[in-house]
């Protein structure tokens, strides 16, 4: 199914938020991600070789700083012109922990598609305390 309007939308924003960063290693994927209110936030990763956080998690961390509960939607782009990019799989597992509801935008350019949190992580390990 193709993407909503919101949903394109979010994409767009991510894209100009990586767009908008000079291209470097330290930096090279922006997400965005839209609250159940409507107010949408964006975050970059910060690659070091100890392990930064990918740019979902910045997202993450960034939204909840604001009070914002509940995340409908996500999506992770790359610079230069590579696109969305599916979570890895640190980012899928706390996708699921912390927003189980969440709707991730993935696909290559012309199949992009929202799918969600739950499928790109069949059989995952849930917490016997999870929230959820």
């Amino acid at each position: 199914m193709p993407l909503s309007a919101e949903e394109a939308a979010l994409v767009e924003t991510a894209t100009a938020t990586i767009n908008s960063i000079p291209v470097s290693e330290d930096y090279s994927v922006a997400s965005a991600a839209r609250a159940s209110d409507g107010r949408v936030f964006t975050g970059v990763n910060v690659y070091h070789f100890t392990g930064g956080p990918c740019a979902e998690l910045v997202v993450l961390g960034v939204a909840a700083a604001a009070g914002a509960a509940q995340l409908t939607h996500i999506v992770a782009v790359a610079n230069e012109q590579r696109g969305i990019l599916s979570p890895c799989g640190r980012c899928r597992q706390a996708l699921l922990d912390l927003q189980p509801d969440i709707q991730v935008i993935v696909g290559e350019e012309g199949s992009e598609q929202s799918v969600a949190v739950a499928e790109l992580l069949p059989f995952s390990y849930r917490q016997p305390d999870q929230h959820t």
